[in-house]
Parts: structure tokens; C-alpha cells; sequence
């Protein structure tokens, strides 16, 4: 099998990563970066388990090859350290979003970039729409709903100070 040299920008750091051409991007940054956060499910691109952001676009990075990320940026859940990521992650613990954790990487990342987005009138309809690609079979998604629309609400009242 092909090895290949990737230049990614990984959570900020710029990174030459050596790896099979064949890797999935998941692989890589589980198994040779150590960054375990992003979690593979289904391995077939449904659970959204695995999303996290390149370029700023949410991905499921078990579909992805790592070689076609040559030259992006690629934020995983070990990366989100900012106060909308701190308001999200603190809504999703008031609200009840998250149980057993499988999911919660996921649909933190997606959640995030949503606020990130920033709709002042996000609806629940359109954060149901948005995490509809991510599977949770313990909470209901009512929590997880409530976390994303109270996250950027705080965010939006915030900003308005």
C-alpha cells in the first residue's frame, strides 16, 4: 500500500502527518494523532459520531481520506475552546443533552457550527433540520435541542451587551 506525507492544520497546530493513502481521516487522528474525541459509530457516514470540521464545514471524518485533506483545517471536539463552545457544552449538561457520550463529540461539533453561523432566529425546526445527521439513541434530542437554542441565545443576548 501507498504511503503518503499530509499537511494539515490539526486544533490550531500545523501538522506533516506520514500515513497509508488509504487512511480514513477518523484513522489518523485517532490512531496516529491520539485525538480519541471524535468517535467512530457506523463507520458508514450515518451516526455523525465521527463530524468533525474541515475548513469549517462539518464532515464525517470516517468517509473522508485523510490524503484529500492536504493543506485544510480540521478542528475536532479537542479543539473547541471558545465561549461558544464553553456556553454549548454547558447547556448540553443543564439541558440534559447527553447520557451515555457516544454522540455528544458530534453534536457538539455540529451544534457549534451552527451557532458559529450565528441565525439570531434559529428555530427549533432548523436545529432539527441541522442535527438531523446526528444519531442519539438515549436522549430523545429534546435536551440536545434545548442546548443548541439556549447556547446561542446566551450567545446572541451576550454579544447585544
Amino acid at each position: 500500500m501507498t504511503d503518503l506525507t499530509v499537511n494539515l492544520k490539526i486544533n490550531g497546530e500545523h501538522r506533516e502527518i506520514r500515513t497509508r493513502g488509504r487512511t480514513s481521516l477518523a484513522d489518523l487522528l485517532r490512531d496516529q494523532l491520539d485525538l480519541t474525541g471524535t468517535h467512530l459509530g457506523c463507520e458508514q457516514g450515518v451516526c455523525g459520531a465521527c463530524t468533525v470540521l474541515v475548513d469549517g464545514l462539518p464532515v464525517r471524518s470516517c468517509l473522508t481520506l485523510a490524503g484529500s485533506c492536504e493543506g485544510a483545517e480540521v478542528i475536532t471536539i479537542e479543539g473547541l475552546d471558545d465561549a461558544d463552545a464553553q456556553r454549548l457544552r454547558t447547556e448540553f449538561s443543564r439541558q440534559g443533552g447527553l447520557q451515555c457520550g457516544f454522540c455528544t463529540s458530534g453534536m457538539v461539533i455540529t451544534g457549534w457550527e451552527l451557532i458559529r453561523r450565528r441565525e439570531d432566529d434559529l428555530s427549533r425546526e432548523a436545529v432539527c433540520e441541522a442535527m438531523s445527521g446526528n444519531i442519539c439513541r438515549c436522549t430523545g434530542y429534546n435536551g440536545i435541542v434545548r442546548a443548541v437554542l439556549n447556547a446561542n441565545e446566551s450567545g446572541i443576548a451576550s454579544e447585544s451587551n
